[in-house]
């Protein structure tokens, strides 16, 4: 994990001294206490680091789920006579429920009604609690046995410690592997939008309801923990106000960094506790003012340093080395090209209608194995929109669309890539917290099939370093070898368009789209891509290309297909094209 490449000797170091805190001399119980709670709300906060900073879903309501867990062990060893430990796996397994149908319809929101949709059952979940007599209403259950383990007791806030932060510590080190992964890119790549991540194969779906249950699966580890030092639950801690708690600890720390959770638990629950104390002596009167100065800190901390507190310290730590691409790892399989000149896409009568515009009326060409086509015309003459219905980001109105004889029309995006299709955007959408690496290794994503748990416990080692090396090869190939580690935010737009290529190669793709890939390129940068794309079209590959340089498209494609105000104007040869008095006209400057 990258957090702990830099100075590992440092973090060892740390975390034995940590490990020393409750047997040092003169170590009040106070402190110890304080960072059993930290641990605690740590476990919460890590899993809104991946489910917030990570994976784009706000969540306000993951004090519930820890409800879940606390209210689940509770009833099994007040009422039950269960052990402690015999109950961890029916607390996870009731808040993965719990998760699960929660899950289904939350994930499915996004703008400002995710948020507001987990307030909601946020609150009903609160009050569920608080009402329901079995659970004691909101007077809750009390009388709830330690933790033991045979002679040893774990009443002792010392003895505890050191169980809460082993559970940390695993969470830190399950949370970093998945992150490191074939899954865990495709949950980083939903920052970036469904239609990318949907185009290359990531079911996108699946992939917020994996980090949903995830992170609804540690707040429940931390209620478990936190009924038995506790020794009694009741609904208060599981409201809407907690809830808000643990999504400031997430953003104050570092929402896309895991230790930027742990971070960001120990800065709240230390200034909790010393506001509580200083705020009502201030200001005279008794109250939880606190939530005001959480509140003021939220909207700072959104202002001036969006990623959080633990950036600035990661600064202070030597740089990371660049990670190391094992050249040694087998190669993926490669697909079967169609045999050159073959038919491989038909398109007829292809039409998308947006209420009463229609933005494609019925175009039909074709695109023949090994050949590269150009898309071109005026701006809003259709292009990008055809680009869509081809890759199943947009289904078409009406029309048929044929990929290697097979009816792809109206397919979701991530079938239509399995079969081979690769694409471009006209507007960049790689990941900006992601290195060049990881982003290309996106387009590998189908070509691997590691899952979560395999991830998790690093059984995935194998696939992942082949796919890694796929990544970067195809770096390499388009020219970018010295950027390969480098924040895709800093390349300049050009080079990012270069980004999204290597990426669409990563898909081993029969048929590549670009979208205006010359865009943002200089003179000699868009020689060196002229010249690998006609590589790449003697390496069977066929390319669907959209361009607005016609020097770049004349002298690079074997046919043009022209496009004005939806339907198609022209068809032919470059030479062709260039002579034809409607192309001309409506494209390319005049008759004159």
């Amino acid at each position: 994990m990258k957090e702990f490449s830099s100075a590992p000797l440092l973090w060892i170091a740390v975390m034995l001294g940590f490990a020393a805190l409750p047997i040092l001399p003169g170590v009040p119980d106070f402190w110890i206490t304080l960072w059993d709670y930290i641990g605690i709300y740590s476990l919460v906060a890590i899993g809104l680091v991946l489910l917030t900073g990570v994976g784009g879903m706000t969540s306000f309501g993951q004090a519930a789920f820890v409800g879940f867990g606390a209210y689940t062990t509770a009833v099994l060893t007040a009422h039950f006579g269960w052990s402690p430990w015999l109950t961890l796996p029916v607390s996870l397994l009731v808040t993965g429920l719990a998760a699960f149908l929660l899950g289904l319809p939350t994930v499915r929101l996004s703008g400002h009604y995710l948020p507001l949709g987990t307030i909601a059952w946020g609150i009903c979940v609160f009050y569920l609690f608080g009402n329901t007599a079995a659970l004691g209403r909101f007077d809750g259950i009390s009388g709830l046995p330690p933790f033991t383990l045979g002679p040893i007791s774990f009443v002792d806030s010392r003895a505890v410690f050191y169980l809460i932060w082993f559970c940390v510590l695993v969470a830190i080190i399950l949370s970093g592997n998945l992150l490191d992964s074939r899954t865990g890119r495709a949950i980083r790549a939903l920052r970036g939008g469904s239609q990318a991540a949907e185009s290359f194969g990531v079911r996108t779906a699946q992939a917020k309801l994996i980090v949903f249950i995830y992170a609804a699966l540690l707040a429940g580890l931390s209620g478990w923990l936190y009924a038995h030092v506790q020794r009694a639950v009741s609904p208060s801690p599981f409201g809407i106000n907690a809830g808000i708690e643990y999504l400031l600890m997430a953003v104050l720390g570092g929402s896309g960094y895991v230790l930027g959770g742990v971070f960001g638990a120990t800065i709240v629950t230390i200034l909790k506790d010393h506001l509580q104390s200083i705020l009502p002596k201030l200001i005279g009167s008794d109250g939880n003012f606190e939530t005001i100065v959480f509140g003021i800190l939220m909207v700072a901390i959104l202002q001036f340093a969006r990623q959080g507190l633990w950036p600035f310290a990661l600064k202070l730590l030597p740089e990371p080395k660049p990670r190391r691409i094992d050249k040694r790892a087998a190669p993926l399989p490669r697909r079967d090209m169609p045999q050159s000149g073959s038919l491989l896409l038909q398109v007829e009568k292809a039409r998308k209608r947006f209420g009463g515009l229609v933005a494609v009326n019925d175009v039909s060409f074709n695109v023949k194995a090994g050949e590269i086509v150009g898309l071109i015309g005026p701006n809003g003459a259709g292009k990008s929109t055809t680009f869509n219905l081809l890759t199943g980001v947009l289904h078409p109105t009406s029309g048929s669309i044929l990929y290697r004889g097979e009816e792809i029309a109206g397919r979701p995006a991530r079938e239509v890539a399995a079969r081979g299709v690769a694409r471009t955007f006209q507007h960049v959408k790689l990941i900006g917290g992601m290195t060049v690496l990881e982003n290309v290794a996106i387009g590998a994503h189908l070509r691997g099939s590691s899952g979560v748990l395999s991830s998790m416990f690093l059984l995935d080692r194998v696939e992942e370093e082949r796919l890694l090396r796929e990544a970067a090869m195809q770096i390499e190939r388009v020219g970018l070898k010295e950027h390969m580690h480098k924040s895709a935010a800093s390349l300049a737009l050009g080079q990012q368009r270069i980004v999204e290529i290597a990426r669409a190669l990563c898909l081993d793709p029969a048929l590549l789209l670009l979208d205006e890939p010359a865009a943002g390129l200089r003179f000699g940068e868009k020689q060196e891509l002229a010249a690998l794309l006609s590589q790449l079209r003697s390496e069977g590959m066929s390319i669907l290309l959209v361009e607005h340089d016609m020097d770049f498209v004349m002298n690079l494609t074997d046919h043009l297909v022209v496009l004005d105000f939806g339907e198609k104007i022209a068809e032919g040869t470059p030479a062709n094209i260039s002579a034809n008095p409607v192309v001309l006209e409506a494209y390319l400057g005049g008759v004159e």
